[in-house]
């Protein structure tokens, strides 16, 4: 190859790699270093709880008498049954009977005002008693019974959102490994950038917020076409450094079952991802700088080594981010549970190229998605 060709490669090649090298500094050291423990012993408001539920009959009947024996003095859980046609409804129905904090919401055939979860959710939210707000999934099981406790512990004072972990149980086979590094590497961003005072999103299966921001920033009426982002977009729209704590603590986790087959993954991934072109465009620009130097790094690195091109500075910027990116990923891992992961950091790290390149049209193809 002409040396001139390879020292231009290799000047981007030492470009994306110090790019790597400084986003991990920038914003994963902040999570890595991250000590806050939430205080259950302070004085709670009382809390809302809400669930937006289509044909969710066996994960409500296995998860939301969980949800209703969390530890927590006054809260109350509304269900918004979007139009059932299992037992949903008369498993609500009867477990009303019994339990007086739970209320439920029915959505039946309608000429929908917003597409997808958001119409649903708005009602469901407008049906709460108290301004503090916490969502979750039907699919999804807290971690423990002091989940609401830690997370409604977790706001400051002059915290509006706190962003959870909904983590996906752990199952044998590579797929389910697959799920969770990235659902883990996606925590570990949106957590580290809420830290670096630039929120960007939240997941719906564990994430609070108050009834009165909600209403202030008018819902969803933004985005009330696009069929995803109850979640991501919203907090995209009202989150900022002053007003978006963040709760890691493993007690206040929710997992959810992931998905069993690599297509059915992908179609969820491809709807997760279709609402990232509705980011902000300070967002779009720091999360496509990431894997953009991390596709270049990866390329890169065995063309300027199979040419011996300055090799050594090569090989020791390169090892250099590899080390940078294991001692931290280690740290945050293990505050985020997933210690089983650590072992495939840098295996996972380059089937993230590949990653990419499959899933980048999402981000640009506009599809029509059910929300369940």
């Amino acid at each position: 190859m002409d040396p001139n060709m390879l020292f231009i490669l290799f000047l981007v090649f030492c470009s994306a790699t110090g790019i790597q090298i400084l986003y991990f500094l920038f914003f994963h050291l902040r999570l890595a270093l991250y000590k806050k423990q939430a205080d259950v012993n302070k004085e709670f408001p009382p809390v809302s709880v809400i669930i937006c539920a289509r044909n969710e009959d066996v994960n409500l009947k296995n998860n939301l008498p969980k949800i209703l024996a969390q530890d927590f003095p006054q809260f109350e859980v509304i269900v918004v049954d979007d139009n059932s046609e299992d037992g949903t409804l008369e498993y609500l129905h009867y477990l009303a009977h019994k339990e007086p904090r739970l209320k439920k919401v029915r959505v039946g055939e309608v000429n929908r005002l917003m597409a997808g979860k958001k119409f649903p959710l708005t009602l469901g939210i407008k049906a709460a008693t108290y301004d503090t707000l916490v969502l979750t999934d039907a699919d999804c099981i807290p971690a423990s019974d002091q989940w609401l406790k830690i997370t409604i512990a977790s706001y400051r004072d002059s915290d509006s959102i706190i962003l959870g972990y909904g983590p996906y149980e752990k199952e044998k086979g590579f797929l389910n490994k697959l799920i969770r590094f990235e659902t883990v590497a996606s925590a570990m961003q949106y957590f580290s950038y809420a830290l670096a005072g630039l929120p960007y999103m939240g997941v719906g299966r564990n994430l609070s917020y108050k009834k009165e921001l909600f209403f202030k920033y008018g819902g969803f009426a933004d985005h009330r076409n696009i069929p995803s982002g109850d979640d991501d977009l919203f907090i995209n729209k009202v989150a900022n450094k002053k007003n978006c704590g963040i709760n890691i603590q493993k007690d206040a986790f929710t997992y959810s079952a992931p998905k069993q087959t690599y297509p059915d993954w992908k179609e969820q991934k491809k709807r997760h991802l279709s609402t990232a072109k509705f980011y902000k465009a300070k967002h779009k620009f720091l999360l496509s700088l990431f894997p953009m130097t991390q596709i270049i790094s990866w390329i890169l690195f065995p063309v300027l080594m199979l040419f011996l091109f300055q090799w050594y500075y090569v090989l020791g910027l390169f090892v250099l981010r590899l080390i940078l990116q294991r001692i931290l990923y280690t740290s945050c891992m293990k505050k985020l549970d997933e210690k089983d992961l650590i072992s495939s950091i840098e295996v996972f790290d380059v089937l993230q190229v590949f990653y990419y390149f499959v899933f980048a049209r999402a981000a640009m193809v506009k599809t029509k998605y059910r929300w369940n």
